[in-house]
């Protein structure tokens, strides 16, 4: 099997996520509910993780990362949050729809919202077009690190200067970004929330994410019940974490991505994407010249993530690629926003996408069967 779907989910994860995880389902309770040593064990695992994370991406406060069950649970605590008070929000052209729905679904509480609809590639004119959407009502402007379709980086850089310029809260989807791209929380100063999920670059397990709170006003919970603290009261704690993690905790998976962000430091996240860079060069090099093939490719602002469009239908070549035990994604990708921007609606495209543990073997041998495909 060759697994070039890395943007949906890392399938391949390092040997020390899957000890960690191993260990904490033979050792750990519940965290937080008892002062047994299972449950210290639980409190230990699910703090180090906390602690790791906000090493990683530059938090003074470990208590401001909260464990999250995805990078989509983390976007609707921040969206919500931003627009409790109602207002416009401006979203790049490239979002997916776990920022668009939540707004979408907020419009009877008085949200709207703006697409600024860019060039794909063009960074310059995504600064333009997020400027030229601001309203004199604007409360947040929400932006995609790096594009879960074309893996088109954003110059986020350039876009908290603006929003710092107009005094505006920026919210950050790092779904794709995190453990790939440096991120660090302090580079950033008008960021208030930046989100991801653990299973994509942080290469931990499913149902695992992060919610970097980096803001300093007032908090709303998406969802209230035990935390384990202030138990006594009926209303929900209103202080981090404990505000955004109700219930029972993922600690095994907690204990994953501790280990999976490890071996991501470890590695180094320039050797990361050097790494996913060559593997993707290779493959845009076997397919060069063959006609009606589409490769959508800027290795200089673009990350492992490779779309591209043929004569074929994205969902039948990617159908017919499985059929050879080549794992790719079709159409979509949730993220509409993305391919009207790039001009591949209503098919969408085929995504091929890389992760550190891919080789120029498997790249030159996809390319190979995607021209024997279409060939056919």
């Amino acid at each position: 099997m060759i697994y070039l779907d890395n943007a949906a989910t890392t399938l391949v994860k390092p040997q020390q996520v899957k000890t960690a995880v191993a260990a904490a389902l033979e050792t750990c309770a519940n965290p937080g509910r008892g002062g047994h040593r299972p449950a210290m064990a639980a409190a230990q695992a699910v703090f180090a993780c906390r602690e790791t994370a906000a090493d990683f991406f530059g938090l003074d406060q470990p208590e401001r990362v909260v464990l999250t069950q995805n990078a989509t649970h983390g976007l609707n605590i921040a969206v919500k949050n931003a627009m409790a008070q109602g207002g416009h929000a401006v979203i790049s052209g490239y979002e997916h729809n776990s920022v668009a729905r939540p707004l979408e679904a907020m419009k009877s509480q008085g949200v709207s919202y703006t697409p600024a609809y860019s060039r794909l590639f063009d960074q310059q004119d995504m600064i333009d077009q997020i400027e030229a959407a601001l309203q004199p009502d604007t409360q947040c402007v929400i932006v995609n690190h790096v594009s879960n379709v074309f893996g088109f980086i954003a110059p986020l850089g350039e876009i908290d200067r603006l929003c710092r310029q107009k005094g505006l809260p920026l919210i950050v989807d790092a779904s794709q970004s995190a453990g790939t791209l440096p991120i660090r929380a302090s580079d950033y100063p008008s960021a208030i929330f930046i989100c991801m999920p653990g299973h994509k670059g942080l290469y931990g397990p499913q149902g695992t994410g992060l919610l970097l709170c980096c803001g300093d006003g007032p908090l709303r919970s998406l969802m209230e019940g035990g935390t384990g603290s202030n138990s006594l009261e009926t209303s929900q704690p209103d202080f981090l974490p404990d505000i955004f993690e109700s219930g029972t905790m993922n600690v095994p998976g907690a204990a994953g991505l501790q280990a999976g962000i490890l071996y991501v430091k470890r590695r180094g996240m320039d050797q990361i994407l050097a790494h996913q860079r060559a593997m993707m060069e290779t493959l845009v090099q076997g397919l060069e010249g063959f006609q009606g093939l589409c490769c959508y490719y800027c290795p200089q602002c673009q990350t492992g993530v490779l779309a591209l469009t043929c004569p074929l239908p994205s969902e039948e070549a990617a159908r017919r690629l499985a059929d050879r035990d080549i794992c790719t994604r079709a159409g979509l990708h949730c993220s509409p926003l993305a391919h009207r921007s790039a001009g591949t609606l209503p098919d969408g495209a085929l995504r091929l996408s890389f992760s550190c543990f891919n080789t120029r073997e498997e790249a030159e041998e996809t390319a190979e069967i995607i021209k024997e495909m279409l060939k056919k």
